[in-house]
Formats: C-alpha cells, structure tokens, sequence
C-alpha cells in the first residue's frame, strides 16, 4: 500500500518536510533563548534599582568600557555642566508629538566627563533648528541617573554635527570635546539644584517579556503542522492507490470472466 512512499518524488517530499520542521524547531529555541535572555535582562535590572546610586568614581573608571551587565546600575556624580558641548538628540518622538533629548557633558572635579542625558522636550513638527533648548543648573550639580551602553550606531550618527545627533555614544561625542568621557552616558532621574525649565525623564525600561513565548508556540506549530500535512497526505495517497487497484482488479476480473 506504501510503496509509493519509495519514489523519487516522495522521497523529496520527506526531506523537505523534515528540513522544514528543523528549522521551525530551531526556531522555536531560539524564541525560548531570547525569552531567557530578557528574564535574565529583566532581573538585572530589577537588582540593579534595588540598590542605592554609587559613585560614578567607585563605580567605573573613565578607560573601562561599559558592559551589558553595567546597565541601568543607578549611579550619583558631582560636577558642572559643559554647555558648550551640549547637543540634542533628534527624532525623539513621544505621545505627545515630537521633540529631541538634551544630552550635556558633566565635568567632575578631575576633569573627567560623562555625558548625561538630561531629558526630552517637545519641539515643531519641522526641520527648523531647534534654538530654545532649556539650559541646565549653572555651578556645581549633583546628579543621579541610569548607566547606559553606547549606541552602536555608525560613526556619523553618532558624531555631532552642528549641534545634533541621532544617536548617543560617548565614542562620538569624544571626537568634539577637550577631556576624557566616561563610557556611556547618564539617563538623568534627580539633579540638585533642578532645572529652572525641566524636562521630561526618559521612561523606565521595560520589563515586560515581549512576545517569544507565543513566537515559539508558533514555530513548533508550524514544524508539527508540516509533519501532519506529510502523513495526511501519504495516507490520502495510500487510499488512491488502493481503490486504484481495486478498481484495477475488478476491471481484469470482469474482462476475464466467460458468459455462462
């Protein structure tokens, strides 16, 4: 009744269908996988705004590059603010319409710096530039924010030009200012004495697990659906041949058969 399941094109079609539920398979894990990794993510970071702030100093040196693990630790700094070298991050759209960050270089006592973001604040719906950025506390500040990562974008959007920027890095910013950067920057949350015009934090990260565990759901579906579809059909084609050859078998029989 199977026999057919010997022939070229069935053969191909098992090796298709088993490719395809492989790779749904290897799919599926690697949703499962980046399911773990934001677990991971998530309890770092709860872990890490469980603790008081700590000194920028004590915290990271000003050669040490920054690792994902250093993420979202809250730290404290003590300085003045380097409005000479501020710049606004651009496309920095939020429910309220669009608007830029204003990220500032904080130059401690040593001399170092870090890069802080101060905030967000809502600005034409145009190309215009923007001229009216809120100027932070003049003098000594006291700072508390978020560490972040550098972000990996290329070279020229990182690098500030007339001002602006669209991504933020300490790597870029380094180019156009006279003193060392800390690695990554500062999402700034308490500032001491505060801003005469505040602007809007950035939100908290989220902490929500996204959408893997459904994703993987979906995979291992598809991979079984595509073992079922083969099955399915070698037995819809079982049951062809079989009426085929009965039918066959019927035909000889009547043709043979001698009138009596």
């Amino acid at each position: 009744m199977y026999r057919f399941l010997l022939s070229r094109r069935w053969v191909g079609f098992a090796v298709f269908v088993l490719v395809l539920a492989a790779i749904c398979a290897w799919l599926g894990n690697w949703q499962f996988q980046r399911l773990d990794s934001r677990k991971d993510h998530n309890a770092l970071v709860e872990k890490h705004f469980k603790v008081a702030p700590v000194a920028l100093a004590t915290f990271t040196a000003v050669d040490k590059p920054l690792s994902a693990g250093d993420e979202w630790t809250r730290i404290s700094a003590r300085g003045s603010y380097d409005v000479a070298h501020q710049y606004i991050v651009k496309y920095k759209t939020r429910d309220e319409g669009p608007g830029v960050n204003v990220v500032t270089p904080l130059i401690m006592p040593d001399g170092n710096a870090i890069l802080v973001d101060r905030g967000w604040f809502q600005t034409a719906a145009n190309a215009a530039a923007v001229t009216d950025v809120p100027p932070p506390p003049s003098g000594t500040v006291e700072i508390s924010g978020w560490m972040r990562v550098n972000n990996g974008a290329d070279r020229d959007a990182v690098t500030p030009h007339d001002g602006e920027v669209r991504a933020i890095s300490s790597i870029g910013a380094a180019r156009t200012v006279g003193y060392d950067l800390y690695d990554g920057y500062v999402n700034l949350r308490k500032q001491t004495p505060p801003s005469q015009t505040p602007l809007a934090p950035e939100p908290m990260p989220d902490m929500g697990q996204g959408p893997h565990f459904f994703y993987a759901l979906q995979w291992f579906f598809f991979g079984l659906l595509a073992l079922f579809g083969w099955f399915y059909f070698a037995r819809v084609e079982a049951k062809e041949t079989t009426e085929r050859e009965a039918r066959s078998t019927v035909g000889a029989t009547r043709d043979g058969a001698t009138p009596g």
